[in-house]
């Protein structure tokens, strides 16, 4: 059995299309790239990219982390939920802040954007980097998957 994860892009603020108008594409080829290299699941999944901004993030960071702050991405796994037959399992939500994404790297701004993604869908698929160890697994993961799009090392 093969394995498909429909990424759905949501634009919540729409300065990412003014910026990059190949946001989608270029979100859903880094997701396609982390699925593909990490994930072990068998059958359909779905995931959701919502580009959004600062005020949207720092509310979700502060209902959910109790950081009243905005940051540059946010990931909530998805729900062990019963599904109802035909339902398409969700491994989770990823949300991008536009302002804070874009002052990290204004030079690089589509490079960061898929390195956030790709972060985005390991944090889903339950990697962290809450312990060193972790983050160096991470990290090697995250570059080997934007070599593989052809962006350079972040951590380098």
């Amino acid at each position: 059995m093969s394995t498909k994860v429909e990424t759905i892009i949501q634009i919540k603020c729409p300065d990412w299309q003014t910026e990059l108008p190949n946001v989608e594409a270029l979100c859903r080829a880094a997701a396609d790239a982390a699925w593909q290299a990490v994930f072990e699941g068998e059958g359909s999944f779905e995931a959701t990219i919502a580009l959004a901004d600062d005020e949207f993030v720092q509310t979700l960071n502060r209902d959910y982390r109790q950081l009243d702050k905005p940051t540059n991405v946010l990931s909530f796994p998805g729900e062990e939920a019963p599904l109802l037959p035909g339902d398409t399992p969700n491994l989770g939500d990823i949300v991008i802040a536009y302002e804070t994404t874009k002052g990290e790297a204004p030079e690089n701004f589509s490079n960061h954007l898929s390195h956030l993604v790709v972060h985005g869908c390991l944090h889903v698929l339950g990697y962290d980097h809450e312990e060193e160890d972790a983050a160096v697994e991470m990290e090697g993961l995250e570059s080997q998957i934007l070599a593989t799009l052809g962006i350079d090392d972040p951590y380098a």
